[in-house]
């Protein structure tokens, strides 16, 4: 949920009728203020913290700048140790995340929490080279263009010491990237980007804050085509802790390119909902086979083991990938499967009623299949979103 608690529309006193009272202030540098503000995404980066710190003063010396980390809730206690730099030097920030996770919306919330009118994106294991902030500043201070972005794949850059896997990964990922962004754009999945704040504002409601990719994210929901300067860098090693790309990861990126091609059709989630559903369905197949004819068991037995297994591979991947970012763990797994077996159950009685109705009416008993079938999608789907993965899930969702 991306949200701007300074939005003036929804102040009682607002004048959003008024063209003058929505009007941009001239931007004017004070002595409390920051000209600009480094967002790094955080999450069990303790160890890079001082260093990331260290090197920012450094290479931003004579500049206002500060820099807020948002945390999403780290276990090794990196938004507490952020506050504890803080309380000596008030360029350094935290925003700590409860209950939410992903890269791309921690970066908004950070952008959307500051009030500097130029905002760089980069990671906090220093694997980008924060040398380039002073140059993308200059850049866009002169009205160059829209966005700075430190790319790996122009005359100059490198992707370190990736490993072939890693690297063709890379590759396929910008390949599919085609659909939404500029062909120009050699790295649109570098996370290491800098933009001025009306850039942002011209499309931050349309964001979908899917997954680890905002770059992409920004360039395909701005309502007008945005100019860009591509500056080169070496990847470097990370300086500490883990990476946090998985298998999953991948999930996410289709879900944020599909979100930009037919979000505005039909929600994202109910897509990848559907998805699971079908994989659910041949779960069901190859369960029943396996009772039925190969253990010999009578047809209804394993018509019913088949059916909770389903489900139970349902609701294990959608709450693995459908709603990553709302995750349940521990009891709350269990309460939430619970619920997911009473809703489906009902589901599956009306996709059942429906079908048998069509059908009684002489229609084609595939279209009737396939009403039953759509209707029980959506009962699930809704429902669920209201009884698993939201009044179950909020008191247990974790990272």
């Amino acid at each position: 949920m991306i949200t701007a608690d300074s939005d003036p529309q929804h102040r009682p006193d607002a004048q959003s009728a008024s063209p003058a009272f929505r009007e941009q202030p001239a931007i004017h540098e004070t002595a409390g203020g920051s000209e600009l503000c480094v967002i790094a995404p955080t999450f069990n980066e303790r160890g890079n913290i001082q260093e990331l710190v260290n090197r920012l003063r450094r290479c931003l010396a004579g500049l206002s700048w500060e820099v807020i980390f948002v945390d999403d809730d780290s276990p090794d206690g990196t938004a507490e140790y952020v506050r504890q730099l803080g309380l000596g030097d008030h360029r350094v920030r935290c925003v700590q995340r409860i209950g939410r996770r992903g890269l791309s919306s921690a970066c908004v919330e950070g952008m959307l929490a500051s009030s500097a009118p130029y905002l760089a994106v980069m990671d906090a294991d220093l694997q980008h080279d924060e040398m380039l902030l002073p140059k993308m500043l200059d850049i866009l201070k002169a009205g160059e263009t829209d966005i700075v972005i430190g790319s790996r794949y122009v005359d100059g850059g490198g992707i370190g010491e990736w490993d072939t896997t890693r690297a063709t990964v890379s590759r396929i990922a910008t390949r599919f990237s085609r659909a939404v962004v500029p062909a120009e754009l050699t790295d649109p999945m570098s996370g290491f980007f800098m933009l001025r704040r009306d850039t942002l504002v011209n499309c931050v409601h349309k964001l979908s804050g899917i997954g680890f990719k905002i770059l992409l994210d920004l360039f395909a929901s701005s309502p007008q085509t945005l100019s860009f300067k591509e500056l080169p860098y070496q990847f470097k090693n990370r300086y500490s802790g883990e990476s946090k790309l998985d298998t999953v990861a991948a999930w996410d990126y289709g879900m944020l390119l599909l979100d930009k091609l037919v979000g505005h059709i039909v929600p994202v989630r109910f897509v990848a909902f559907s998805i699971v559903g079908s994989l659910g369905v041949i779960v069901h197949f190859l369960t029943l086979g396996l009772v039925f004819k190969i253990l010999g068991r009578p047809f209804i037995e394993g018509q019913a083991v088949a059916t909770i297994v389903a489900m139970t591979f349902n609701f294990a991947m959608n709450n693995l990938l459908t709603y990553r970012d709302m995750r349940l763990h521990g009891w709350g797994w269990v309460r939430g499967l619970l619920s997911f077996y009473a809703v489906c159950s009902v589901g599956a009685f009306a996709n059942v009623g429906v079908a048998s109705y069509l059908y009684g009416t002489h229609t084609q008993w595939a279209v009737a299949a396939v009403a039953g079938i759509m209707l029980g999608v959506v009962w699930n789907y809704a429902m669920t979103q209201v009884y698993t993965w939201n009044k179950t899930g909020a008191a247990t969702r974790s990272r």
